[in-house]
């Protein structure tokens, strides 16, 4: 077996970036790692996924790598896990392996398992790519108050930063040497900026936004604010 290369750069998962995994068939969920648009489990966790004995996994891995099926330089991390060992912090590093292996080694021990797995990991990485985080539902409906403070903190962080970057926007073209808040160019310049916003985050205009929350039926015709 080529060995996992020793230049890989270990991380330490925040803890927003672990989800559970909870098969259809009702065995123990797994924690998941979701991160750099990847889902990624060590050794232990994909013996759980799978139900097989952890030797198993990593003979069935060994052959992979062996048979050049998949790159190794590629598709494994070093994982920086920090754990309570005799009452101190210990961080030990775990190698993870991304979806590819865990969907090679899904091939090799048969049953249904691994086409259900790959099913949830891809609508949680379309939700990754899309949104640039993925909301673990098991967790946030738990009486984990942690994760959802989180949660939202992180949406406030974006919130904020995405007001920066307008007033970093309003302020260059405040420099320009005929600039007049009040001129219909100006108004035209910033009401486009604004659409151009609300398009890259939600995939709509504000026209479109509105158009689609319009609503007789509810109180102010559906206005949100």
């Amino acid at each position: 077996m080529r060995a996992i290369p020793s230049g890989f750069g270990a991380f330490v998962m925040p803890d927003t970036d672990l989800i559970l995994y909870q098969p259809e068939d009702g065995p123990p969920a797994v924690q998941v790692v979701l991160r750099d648009g990847n889902v990624w489990l060590d050794r232990a966790r994909m013996a759980d996924l799978f139900q097989r004995d952890r030797s198993v996994i990593q003979r069935h891995i060994a052959a992979i790598f062996e048979a050049g099926e998949l790159d190794p330089e590629r598709t494994c991390a070093k994982n920086a896990h920090v754990q309570i060992e005799g009452g101190r912090e210990v961080i030990r590093e775990v190698v993870v392996y991304n979806l590819e292996v865990i969907i090679h080694v899904g091939y090799r021990v048969g049953g249904h398992r691994g086409a259900q797995f790959r099913a949830w990991a891809t609508d949680k990485l379309s939700d990754y790519v899309v949104k640039g985080f993925a909301i673990d539902d098991a967790r946030l409906a738990g009486e984990q108050t942690n994760y959802f403070d989180e949660l939202i903190e992180r949406v406030r962080r974006i919130r904020t930063s995405e007001k920066h970057f307008y007033e970093k926007v309003r302020d260059i073209f405040a420099t320009s040497i005929d600039y007049d808040s009040k001129t219909d160019n100006a108004k035209q310049f910033f009401a486009t900026v604004q659409n151009k916003f609300h398009y890259a985050i939600r995939g709509r205009t504000v026209a479109e936004l509105v158009a689609a929350r319009v609503d007789s039926s509810k109180p102010n015709m559906g206005l949100t604010t």
